[in-house]
């Protein structure tokens, strides 16, 4: 394992004459606004995409498959409207003589705007998901299986050789492909440097490493570091102590029970008993994190390249690190990302795979990479000069190999939401309220009984 730290000083500039500040993006009516930088979380405005951007990578365009005038219609997130998308939906546009709308949400909003167009028959003809959904609206036969066009397109466009491995399992079921990643990400340790050179301190390995480094670091309103408020940031502790959410074999939820026990009350115990983060909140501000570690107001925070911009942003001139994950019982990180389905009552799917293949193209994907240090799926992309000279990349490529997905096969029991909406209750339970493990898990495995009975 490559256990090489990397270290970067931000200046006003990146990646060479390139500056930090994230460009405007164009809105409703040819308005311009900024673009807020999020995990997962984005405003629930509908936009016009009127995206033409640096280096398409687009394939080459294709007769037939609809086209020929009104509204292509895509659900995305808020975060991820690229400049790095403008080319090739232009071209897009032009090809096929339609005109690309973007309706933009928090996932949560998404996902009840989802369920009622499911219900109704009137879909999107993209979707932007958050990495979890794909197997599940398989299995409710919501999402349209691609493996036709994938049997057609595959070795042109490089799949899935050319993805990492997880990423396409991740969104199969009973061995057809529904859904394409996107965007392809995991969570690593991001340091202050000069709070832990001062307190002579290496970059923490292992959990009584995060710990002590935690605890010598807390002083005044400074913290050694700050829990996130999303509970999927607790993902990593328990993958790290070789827990999964659902265990497909048993049927059983967080096991092995005593190490999610025990993850989950580490979390608790940096908040409540040694207090060396705030308490997460309910707040859907998933970028707290981040926002206190710009500020210097903490020492480290666990979290990913999507909130690299709002840390260059905010304080340009602070030096930080990023190292690899900690280890519990083993080294693992969360694999997250997205993914791009086509609902089942879609109109045009030809269509849409055909948005799908340009958005994915591997020359899209760079150009999205050097813009917004967005991590991608293609085992190509990783050996790119524009990522493998960013040090804000770089040592996510060396992640991503031990990343995982945490709610591996959950979808199976077609109670993914309900599952996680207890899930975060429990979360919230320990981490906010501060109750022991033994009452939140008992809380949480009456609520499972009755979801998995139903």
């Amino acid at each position: 394992m490559n256990e090489r730290v990397s270290e970067t000083r931000v200046t006003n500039r990146m990646h060479g004459e390139r500056s930090t500040r994230m460009s405007a993006r164009p809105a409703i009516n040819g308005q311009w606004m900024t673009r807020r930088r999020m995990l997962g979380v984005a405003g629930g405005a509908a936009a016009a995409l009127p995206l033409a951007a640096c280096g398409s990578g687009a394939p080459e365009a294709e007769s037939g498959g609809g086209g020929g005038g009104g509204t292509f219609l895509a659900y995305w997130n808020n975060a991820h409207e690229y400049e790095a998308y403008k080319d090739v939906v232009a071209q897009f546009e032009k090809d096929h003589g339609v005109t690309v709308e973007l309706q933009k949400f928090q996932w949560e909003d998404l996902r009840t705007k989802l369920v009622s167009d499911f219900q109704s028959g009137n879909v999107p003809d993209v979707v932007e998901e958050p990495g979890s959904w794909v197997q599940e609206f398989a299995l409710s036969k919501d999402a349209l299986s691609l493996q036709k066009y994938i049997d057609k397109d595959g070795a042109k466009i490089g799949f899935p050789d050319d993805w990492l491995e997880v990423a396409v399992a991740d969104n199969s079921h009973e061995g057809q492909v529904y859904g394409i990643q996107m965007h392809y990400t995991c969570t690593l340790l991001f340091y202050n440097r000069r709070m832990l050179d001062e307190a002579g301190i290496e970059p923490p390995a292992t959990w009584d490493d995060f710990l002590a480094a935690a605890r010598e670091l807390t002083s005044g309103d400074v913290s050694g570091t700050v829990l996130n408020d999303n509970l999927s940031y607790s993902y990593p502790w328990m993958l790290q102590n070789g827990v999964h959410e659902y265990d497909a074999d048993s049927g059983e939820l967080l096991q092995p029970r005593t190490a999610a026990m025990e993850a989950m009350q580490f979390q608790r115990d940096l908040v409540h008993e040694h207090k060396v983060s705030p308490k997460p909140t309910t707040s859907l501000d998933v970028t707290r994190a981040a926002k206190f570690f710009a500020a210097e107001r903490t020492a480290m925070i666990l979290t990913g390249p999507w909130d690299i911009p709002i840390i260059k942003q905010s304080n340009p001139d602070l030096e930080y690190g990023i190292a690899p994950a900690l280890k519990g019982e083993r080294q693992s990180t969360i694999a997250g990302g997205t993914t791009l389905f086509v609902p089942a009552k879609a109109k045009s799917p030809e269509l849409s795979w055909d948005f799908i293949k340009r958005i994915t193209a591997l020359k899209t994907e760079t150009a999205a990479t050097e813009e917004s240090s967005m991590l991608m799926p293609r085992k190509s992309w990783a050996k790119e000069s524009v990522v493998q000279e960013n040090p804000d990349v770089k040592p996510f490529t060396e992640g991503l190999p031990y990343a995982e997905e945490f709610r591996t096969g959950v979808y199976a029991t077609g109670k993914a939401g309900e599952l996680e909406d207890i899930y975060k209750t429990l979360y919230e339970t320990m981490l906010i309220e501060g109750a022991d493990a033994e009452e939140a898990f008992a809380a949480y495995d009456d609520a499972a009984k009755n979801i998995l009975k139903g």
